[in-house]
Order: structure tokens, then sequence, then C-alpha cells
């Protein structure tokens, strides 16, 4: 599968940016995949992290986005195109930033596959807390942007609420919910040793501004150093898209508080030491924020956490277990104690940190990457399967039914293959780690050449032979309806044959075939073994290049998709 993902990209330092490299790190590791990242450009040129593919085609506040995009979209032709995206992701300006949220859906009327990760809903922003002058002109067109946002072919939301605002009044359907997940592939226990010793650590960590205010958790936070030294606030993170220079401005004001320390933007390889050393993380927001990441990289080092009590915070507490202490939003008094509280009893600390640990263990970013790659396997699949649907639509005696039939099939064998290879041969034999074979015989959902048992089948329906049994590649692009119906056939027994004539042969027997196909010698032949929908290399677990093994007792059923634990391949590749 080939998969444009458009996202703020490092070391460019948009929002999710972070996220976006984790998403794209995860899909890397994939050895079925082919990721591109179209990616933001960058200030000023510079060498890209080693081991991407990154194609820096769109930036912050252009108007010309869609068209640089829809470019370079064209140009790589993927299966599908993943849109990492807020609605601050394309600029901090109404017109660039409207602009930019209807690239998904002008993507997919060019004829792509789309699907979208939304992290915030405009509906649930408190429009007053974020400074925005003219309200009703802004909800008006927040509406708009959502259901042109919704025009994609799926979207997934990261909380419950999201998707029930989405599907009660947008009327949306094809609406998933996804864990945000933590932003490695395993949590870390909590060092309690580093917590507290010499002096408590109180995090503040995201990018401030807007309804992120700084001012109140650091008067509540010197209320409480001085009624308990020592503690140190340190403020991570820089100025939100719509506030530059606000936290430059509060560094100033508090320059004279040596317990206060603002070390500004973080890079990714510094977070593990910042959190690891934190006895607590606070969340002052004063206002909806969506699926917070902050919470999530505490959940991955097993930090307590401290927030304001608003629904979304409440929702994470509730649905996903999360060890939060909340304090009524906006009140220094409320964070104040709350904040003394926690950092007088290490019971406590150690409670939370180890619950926010064992909550991580369940949403480690490969287990989220396998349910979405699992959504687009399936919905590929279900496409390609809607082309053998029209098959049972065809009269009987409509001329040239066979043609048009193998025309309509094309799409159904093709899969998840690349447009080229697919169903046309490639001159090696069977057995690549790509291929939906089984060993000895050829699998007409990824048919990369064949050993001679192709020519067998293509004998069985009286084709002549493209192969020389030599693994030569054989051209599947115009034979290979016939040779599905050969190796259908018994052994080329001419009433068996004329039995399995297309005209004959429903869409649901052909689906069968290719779940259930094997090496025997009797009614599936000896040469499709187990078809495109398991792509199986032999033992059902251990992947192998050049598998020649019999058919594992753990097949795979086609529809699962990728399981990154097992390593196996499930699906035609």
């Amino acid at each position: 599968m080939n998969i444009c993902l458009v996202t703020a990209f490092p070391p460019s330092r948009r929002g999710l940016n972070e996220y976006g490299y984790h998403i794209a790190r995860e899909l890397r590791r994939n050895p079925l995949l082919s990721v591109t990242i179209l990616g933001d450009e960058l200030p000023s040129p510079g060498p890209e992290l080693p081991g991407f593919s990154v194609t820096r085609c769109w930036d912050f506040n252009r108007l010309s986005n869609p068209i640089c995009l829809l470019r370079e979209i064209r140009r790589l032709q993927p299966d599908i195109v993943w849109f990492n995206i807020g609605f601050a992701s394309y600029g901090n300006k109404a017109l660039p930033a409207t602009v930019g949220l209807t690239m998904p859906a002008l993507v997919r009327l060019a004829g792509f596959r789309t699907h979208v990760t939304l992290h915030q809903l405009m509906d649930t922003v408190d429009l007053n807390d974020a400074g925005v002058r003219f309200q009703r002109i802004y909800k008006l067109g927040g509406a708009l942007i959502t259901r042109i946002l919704l025009m994609s072919d799926s979207v997934s939301v990261l909380l419950p609420a999201y998707r029930t605002i989405l599907q009660e009044k947008y009327g949306a359907g094809s609406v998933h919910v996804r864990r945000h997940g933590i932003l490695s592939g395993r949590p870390e226990y909590p060092d309690f040793s580093k917590r507290g010793k010499p002096e408590h650590r109180v995090l503040a960590f995201g990018k401030w501004g807007t309804y992120k205010r700084l001012e109140p958790m650091i008067e509540a936070f010197r209320a409480v150093a001085d009624a308990m030294p020592p503690v140190r606030l340190v403020v991570a993170g820089g100025n939100h898209p719509n506030t530059p220079g606000y936290v430059e401005s509060v560094a100033q004001k508090y320059s004279d508080d040596p317990r206060i320390e603002f070390t500004g933007y973080v890079p990714e390889e510094q977070l593990p030491d910042l959190f690891r050393s934190a006895t607590v993380t606070v969340m002052p927001y004063s206002s909806s924020a969506g699926c917070s990441g902050v919470a999530h990289l505490a959940l991955q080092y097993g930090v307590p956490i401290v927030a304001s009590d608003i629904s979304d915070f409440r929702q994470l507490s509730e649905e996903e277990g999360l060890a939060i202490e909340f304090f009524k939003t906006g009140n220094i008094a409320s964070l104040t104690e709350t904040l003394r509280c926690l950092l007088e009893s290490p019971e406590r600390q150690q409670e939370m940190a180890v619950q926010n640990f064992s909550v991580a263990l369940h949403m480690t970013m490969p287990r989220v990457i396998r349910d979405y790659l699992r959504s687009f396997d399936l919905a590929e699949r279900g496409g390609a399967l809607r082309s053998v649907s029209r098959l049972r639509r065809l009269p009987r005696w409509m001329p040239l039914r066979s043609t048009v039939g193998r025309l309509m099939l094309r799409n159904w064998a093709r899969w998840r293959c690349d447009p080229y290879d697919s169903v046309e041969g490639n001159g090696h034999a069977n057995g690549f780690l790509d291929s939906s074979l089984d060993g000895y015989g050829v699998g007409y959902g990824r048919l990369r050449g064949s050993n001679g048992t192709l020519g067998e089948a293509l004998q069985a329906t009286g084709v002549p032979k493209n192969s020389n049994g030599n693994g030569n590649g054989h051209n599947g692009r115009h034979d290979i309806l016939p040779a599905v119906l050969g190796a259908y056939s018994n052994n080329g027994d001419p009433e068996s044959e004329q039995r399995n004539r297309l005209e004959q042969l429903p869409a649901a027997q052909l689906v069968r075939f290719a779940r259930s196909g094997s090496k025997s010698n009797g009614r599936n032949g000896k040469h499709g073994g187990n078809g495109s929908a398991s792509g199986h290399n032999g033992n059902g677990r251990i992947r192998a290049p050049h598998s020649r093994g019999k058919i594992g007792e753990e097949q795979s059923d086609g529809g699962e998709g990728y399981d990154l634990e097992r390593d196996r391949d499930s699906g035609a590749a």
C-alpha cells in the first residue's frame, strides 16, 4: 500500500509535528507499506530526518497550498492520502486556514482515497477564551469547514464526544474514534528515585497563549513554593501560532524569580529527560483543548497529572482511565491547594504514576497505527470487491461478457498492489515477501512471475502460455481471468472447464476461491495456493522471502489486515 501522509513534520516546529513524526515512524517500520510525507516547508533549507521520504510542498498561511499538494499527489499516485490536521494547521489567518482545510475534499474529488485525523472540533472551542472577535462568522465558517472535512472518505476523532457531535449535528457516517496513543512503542516505568530529589519539579508543557495561559499557574506555584520549598517550575514549549511573543513576555515579567525556568522549544530527543525528572505535570487550560498530547506524554513516562476541570479532560479520565487531579478552571486557590496536596503525598504520586503507566501499556503507537491500517485495508478490499459484485448484474446473453468481466475483475485482483506489477509478472519466481503466494502455487492477487505452474493453469483453459517455466514473467493483465477459471477447473477437464466458464460462475464463487485456494490437485488446482485474501507465507507466523512450505495451520482470514505484533502478512500485499 502506498500512503501519502500530509502533516507538519520535523525539523518543522508547527503544531502536530511530533504526532506526525510518530505516525510516519510506525508506518515506516511496516515493510509492506510505501510512505511519503508531504510536509510543510522549512524557514531555511536543511537536512531531512534520515530514513524518511519527505516532500515539502505546502506552507503556513499560503493560499496556493491545494494546488501544490494536488500536483505532488498526482505525481505519486498513492492508494490513500492521510491528513493529520487541526483547525490551525494551515494558518493563523482565516482565509489561508480555510483554504488549507479544503484540501482533503479536493484530493478526494481528484480521485484519491482520503482519511482525516482531526484533533479538534470548532464546536467545542470557547471563542471568547480564544480571543475571537467576530464569533458568529467564525461559528458559521467552522460549521462549513467541518462539513467540508467530512467529505473525506473517512474521518477519525480522538474523543467519543467528538464523534457524537459529528453524527448528531452534521449527520456524518464514516467517523471513527481512535486513541491518541503514547508517542512510543513501549512506555517507561516511572523512576521515583529522580523525583523530588533534591527538589520537586512541576512541569508545564505545551504551546502557550489563547486558552493556555501561564499567569494563573505561576501565581499558584509561587504560593506553593513559599509554603513548601524546595520546588521548581519548568515551563517548556513555545508560543501558540495565534499569540506570537506571549512566552517571552511572561518570562520577562517573572525573570526575577529563580524558581521558575523557561526552556523554550524542546526537541524530540530531550523530551524523555524532561518528563522523567518531573514530579507532576500541570495543564492549566481554560477551555476545551481536544485530546491532549501533553497528557499522553505524561502517561508515557508515568507522571501524575493536575488539570483544569473541563469536559475533554473529564472524558480522558473516564473513557481511558487516566489518573488526573482536577481543580476548578481559572481558580488560583483551587490549583494551589490541589498542587500542594499532591506534592505533600508521595503515596498518591506513586499511585497515580503507576496507574498512568498501566494505561499507557494499552495505547502504544504500534497498536494505534495497526487500527488505522486495518480500516484502510478493509475499506480498500470492500471497494475492490464492489467490482466483482457487478459481475452478477451482467446478463448471460451479453456479448463479450468474458471481456467485460475481465476488466471488472482487474481491480478485484489488484487488492492492495501497485498499479504496474499487481497483475503483471516481473520475471521472478513465487514466494516473494509482497506476494500472495503460499510456496508452490501462484496466487493471482499478486502475480509476480511464474515457475511453470501458471503455464499449467493457462493450459487448463486453452489460453496460450506466456511462461517458459523458468521464472519468466507472465503478463497477467489480459489472461488473469482465464487463469483463475483454469485454477478452479479439474486439470483441464473439458466438462469441468465448461461448467466453470464465467457465464456460469457467480461472483461469490470467485470470492470463495480467492479465500480458500490450496495446493492440492483437486478442485482448486495445484497452482492457486491461498489466493489473494490471505497472502500466506508457509507457516502463518514467520515471514520469509522465499517460503515454499505448506499452508500453515494459522491461516489468515484476509480481513484482519496488518498485524504489527505478530509481524505477518495477512493480506495480499
